[in-house]
Order: C-alpha cells, then sequence, then structure tokens
C-alpha cells in the first residue's frame, strides 16, 4: 500500500471515531470536534466547564478508543513537581547487596494525561507539567527521560470557584493549542443522558485508531494545504488583534494586548487539522471562523473599563471576524 492510499485510509476511520465517542458522549459535538483537532496538531488543549458535564469521561472515552495509555492527574494544593513526573528511590540489588537510586516513572507518562483542575495547584508545580508539554520530556537529576508520543495533556479547569486557586499565567496560558469551553447540553441532550447513564446498558468501545496511526495522522495535519491568501487573512486577524497595530476600532476600544506569533501558527495548524478530520486536504475559510474563539480567546487581554462593562475576549473575537472574515 503507498502512502497516499494508506493516509485516505487512516481519514476514513475519523468519523467512525467520533462515533465511538459519541455511544458514551452524548452531544458536545464541538468540543469533542476540538479535543480531536488538539490530537491532530499534535497540541494540548485546555477544557472549561462546570462541573458534571463529563468532561474526563470525554478524555477517558478518546483515549478508550485510541488504544492509548490513559492517566488522570487530580491538581491540588499539596502536589508536588516529583507527583507528577516522577522521583528517584533507593533500590538494592538483591543478589550484591549494591545500593542505587532508581527513577519511578510518574502518572506523566502516558499519551494522554488528564491535569484535573490545574489551576488549583501552585505555580511551581504548574511550571513542571507545563516543561512536559512544551519539551515532551521529563528531566530528573540531570537524566533526560522522554514521554510517550503521540501525547496529549487537556487540563481541566472549574468556572464557577476561583478561591483558592492558582491562575495561569498568560505566558503559561498561550502554550495550550486552544482553549474549549463545555456548555450546558441541550434539552434533548440532557434527557438522553438521563436516559443512558441510570440504566444497566454500559456500551463497549472498539479501536478505531493506534497510537501509530495517530502519528500519521500528525503527520498528514502538517501536510494539507492552505492558499498564500488564507495564510495573509490568518495574519491580518491575529495582527489586529493588538491594540497599538489594530485597524479595528473595538480593539482600540477594549484591548489591552493582543495575540503574539504563536496564535497565527496554533490558528493554521488547527485549521489543517479540522480540514483533515472532516476529511479534506485543504483548509477552507470556514475552518480559520470554526477555530477563531477557541485560538485567540486566551491570548488576548481585555482593558479594566472592558472587563467592567461585561466585555468578553470572544466578542473582540467576534468583532475581528466581522473586518477581517
Amino acid at each position: 500500500m503507498n502512502t497516499q492510499q494508506h493516509y485516505k485510509q487512516l481519514v476514513a476511520k475519523l468519523p467512525l471515531l467520533k462515533a465511538e465517542i459519541g455511544k458514551v458522549i452524548v452531544g458536545q459535538h464541538e468540543a469533542i470536534d476540538e479535543v480531536l483537532i488538539t490530537l491532530l496538531a499534535g497540541g494540548h488543549c485546555l477544557l472549561e466547564g462546570v462541573p458534571g458535564l463529563a468532561k474526563t469521561l470525554l478524555v477517558k472515552t478518546m483515549a478508550d478508543a485510541l488504544a492509548m495509555s490513559f492517566k488522570r492527574i487530580q491538581f491540588t494544593p499539596d502536589l508536588m513537581p516529583g507527583d507528577i513526573v516522577g522521583t528517584e528511590v533507593l533500590e538494592e540489588d538483591h543478589q550484591t547487596g549494591k545500593k542505587f537510586f532508581q527513577f519511578n516513572r510518574g502518572p506523566i507518562f502516558a499519551n494522554v494525561v488528564l491535569a484535573d483542575e490545574i489551576n488549583r495547584t501552585p505555580p511551581k508545580t504548574q511550571a513542571a507539567l507545563l516543561e512536559a508539554m512544551q519539551e515532551y520530556r521529563v528531566t530528573y537529576n540531570g537524566q533526560d527521560y522522554p514521554l510517550p508520543r503521540p501525547f496529549l495533556i487537556i487540563a481541566t479547569q472549574n468556572p464557577i470557584e476561583q478561591a483558592g486557586t492558582y491562575p495561569l499565567p498568560e505566558a503559561q496560558l498561550d502554550r495550550f493549542l486552544l482553549y474549549i469551553r463545555l456548555g450546558y447540553p441541550s434539552e434533548q441532550e440532557e434527557l438522553a443522558v438521563l436516559r443512558q447513564t441510570t440504566g444497566t446498558d454500559r456500551p463497549t468501545l472498539q479501536t478505531i485508531l493506534t497510537d501509530r496511526d495517530v502519528l500519521d495522522l500528525q503527520t498528514l495535519t502538517r501536510q494539507v494545504h492552505i492558499s498564500d491568501e488564507l495564510l495573509t487573512m490568518v495574519n491580518r486577524l491575529v495582527r489586529s488583534s493588538r491594540p497599538l497595530d489594530s485597524p479595528v476600532a473595538f480593539v482600540k476600544q477594549w484591548g489591552e494586548w493582543g495575540a503574539g506569533p504563536r496564535a497565527g501558527q496554533a490558528l493554521i495548524l488547527c485549521a489543517k487539522a479540522r480540514a483533515v478530520l472532516n476529511e479534506r486536504f485543504s483548509v477552507i475559510p470556514d475552518d480559520i471562523r470554526a477555530l477563531a474563539h477557541p485560538v485567540l480567546r486566551h491570548r488576548i487581554a481585555l482593558n479594566f473599563r472592558a472587563e467592567s462593562e461585561g466585555i468578553t475576549t470572544d466578542r473582540l473575537v467576534d468583532e475581528l471576524l466581522k473586518e477581517k472574515f
């Protein structure tokens, strides 16, 4: 089988993957797409939603349908970096009696890691996780330990309780490819959840793609075509989010500072991943529009006047899209 046929076969399995996740997760189609886009783009995402919206179940279900290793880390105020990356313990060779230090790997060593309520742990522990996200390896006592590939961190935040939390600094937020927000299900979706989760039936998930398949799809994602015209539009969109340079009056009025170059890279890469998810090999304007909010909402800061009047970064992105798309 040649490479092109192999890629086509893998892409044809993506609707099956979404259907498999849909056996367990009712609704949340946009969030499911965005998590899969993050995976295909080879990045990490921040997932925000009130308790009870199946954030953990969504992540674990995706990992099961991909036959990838899954670990959940519950972030608490007393969590230490060693609890995430691992630590050395003193071992003894039973034959020689010689003692030595052995590195015991932490829960970060998995294909899919759920960092639950990341804003509840101190900055030192947050930094350990974010370093692993960026470097794809853990360094302990001068020794490098590569993380498994593919490697996806999904961090969650609860938007309700903010007492005793440690908000992520802007520079660390920028490391997340997408900032995904989960909303409440519709009336019919919630009824289906009640019907499906209070009985005895438990759906059995099939493995749709392997970790090797995911790596191949990540390679394919970067090969997806995007026109020079769309590249220029993305560049102008991102640059227009910066109050000092923006030709958009709304941005000058409400913006404190705008998105950096990483936002443009993220938007293009995620648009390519969305094209693959929809079985296309070329980016279209709808891909850019669909992903502008989760890419930009955490990379733009509003001034005090905007916050006092209830203006959100999503509203600012809406105005940017009206001007540029």
